[in-house]
């Protein structure tokens, strides 16, 4: 189980931190390269897709994580990150809003993944 378990939680951790490096990335690309915005959109369609990937494999992970250490703090900054993923997919999609909101709750979602790992790792 823990072989499992690693594998979908260093999923989700990539995931978050590929999240995370394209909503810095894209900001800096498109502040230093104006005319790269209107050539190259960011479909809405893979902001849907990337929360699509990471609400099961990080609800998984984190699950998985706190029934083995019982602790509360990686599925709350999980869930408050997913959600913060979910508000800038739905409310701030294409404003200036969207990166922040973003790259705050992937920061959360990084931040419940490591954790839960160390958790499991060392139950205190």
């Amino acid at each position: 189980m823990t072989k499992r378990s690693d594998l979908v939680e260093s999923m989700a951790i990539a995931a978050a931190a590929a999240c995370l490096a394209h909503c810095v990335a894209l900001p800096v690309l498109i502040a230093a390269l104006p005319a790269l915005a209107s050539v190259i959109p960011v479909p809405t369609a893979f902001h849907i897709a990337a929360l699509i990937f990471a609400v099961p494999t990080t609800l998984f992970a984190l699950g998985i994580g706190y029934r083995h250490h019982r602790r509360a703090f990686p599925l709350i900054a999980g869930l408050a990150g997913l959600a913060l993923l979910a508000i800038a997919v739905i409310v701030y999609e294409r404003t200036p809003g969207e990166a922040p909101v973003t790259m705050a709750g992937s920061l959360l979602i990084v931040a419940a993944h490591l954790s839960n790992w160390r958790m499991r790792r060392h139950p205190a």
